[in-house]
């Protein structure tokens, strides 16, 4: 199964991430080299918003990686949540579904 992980980003949150940045990626990474982790980063224009993709057998997976977060510990994120997603199509996705021969 596949899970994001939403982080609402403090409105100085840029201003305030560098202290804890590198603690952040390290952790980031781990989970990656773990293949818990597939993607992750922050949305542009504006930045009020990362997305983080995981994947495991249960939200677990993306809920302990918030919960040990420097950015989340230290206060520079409004609210994280966590929501299932139903991937089925492409290369990566949980549940592929395919068309019927008939369109």
């Amino acid at each position: 199964m596949h899970y994001l992980l939403f982080y609402e980003l403090a409105e100085d949150y840029l201003a305030r991430r560098g202290k804890f940045r590198n603690q952040h990626l390290q952790l980031a990474w781990q989970a990656v080299d773990r293949g818990e982790m597939l993607l992750g980063g922050a949305l542009a224009n504006p930045t009020d918003l990362a997305i983080v993709l995981f994947k495991g057998d249960s939200p677990g997976v993306a809920e302990n990686f918030a919960k040990t977060d420097p950015y989340v510990a230290n206060g520079i994120l409004k609210h994280w949540y966590v929501r299932e997603w139903t991937t089925v199509a492409g290369e990566a996705c949980a549940m592929p579904v395919r068309p019927s021969a008939q369109l």
